[in-house]
């Protein structure tokens, strides 16, 4: 039951886990007319079936497998870092990573402190899905759970930042959310790729996170 319960606590939205600053794309294809709320639900699948699922999804497993191999971290993190060629992703990855495992270090979750000090001398990059496999290993978490925290916590940070935008409802939220948590249970219990075959494949939403350091307002990061 506790194990349950820490999971619950990691995966509410009020945790903070600094992912709150940011819209993942949300924001620009809102601004550009690209996304409206009738394409809510299609597009949150989207973003979990070809943003999370190849990418997110292993690179959190591989890095709980390898929470007790610091080495064996910071190389997926280095991967991760080469993957994400977008400047205000990879700059989104960095800060929600740092952010968590701030908090993460000050509760004392196993790990963390470490990691943190050599985030922050530079000898590790401290991206999003590798703190995330770190910090759920050290709380003690199974695999399957860790991965569904992330998942819970993509999904849920694609809709709130929709609905602080106005795209949606709350209501339009939950019912997209609830509607594809049979395919991410799915997709949680399928087989890992190879690190060789780890990616994503969401070009309007990498165009959008490229814009909108030129969009005229700005609520998110990206």
């Amino acid at each position: 039951m506790i194990d349950l319960l820490r999971a619950l606590q990691f995966a509410d939205g009020q945790f903070p886990s600094g992912g709150f600053a940011f819209s993942w794309g949300v924001e620009s294809l809102m601004a550009d007319g690209h996304l409206i709320r009738a394409d809510w639900p299609t597009f949150l699948a989207g973003q979990m079936e070809h943003r999370w699922a190849p990418h997110d999804r292993p690179l959190v497993a591989y890095a709980f497998q390898a929470a007790q191999d610091f080495q064996a971290l910071m190389a997926l993190d280095q991967l991760t870092n080469a993957l994400a060629i977008i400047t205000a992703a990879r700059e989104g990855s960095l800060r929600a990573g740092a952010a968590l495992l701030a908090t993460h270090a000050r509760l004392g979750t196993a790990g963390t402190a470490a990691y943190r000090a050599l985030v922050t001398s530079g000898e590790a990059h401290g991206h999003l899905p590798v703190v995330t496999g770190l910090v759920m290993a050290g709380a003690g978490l199974d695999l399957p759970t860790s991965v569904a925290v992330s998942a819970h916590t993509t999904a849920q940070a694609l809709g709130t930042a929709a609905v602080r935008l106005g795209l949606i409802g709350a209501l339009d939220a939950q019912t997209a959310l609830q509607t594809i948590q049979p395919r991410i249970a799915a997709l949680i219990a399928s087989p890992l790729p190879p690190l060789d075959d780890i990616g994503s494949f969401t070009p309007l939403t990498d165009i959008a996170m490229m814009r909108h350091p030129f969009q005229a307002q700005q609520l998110f990061s990206n």
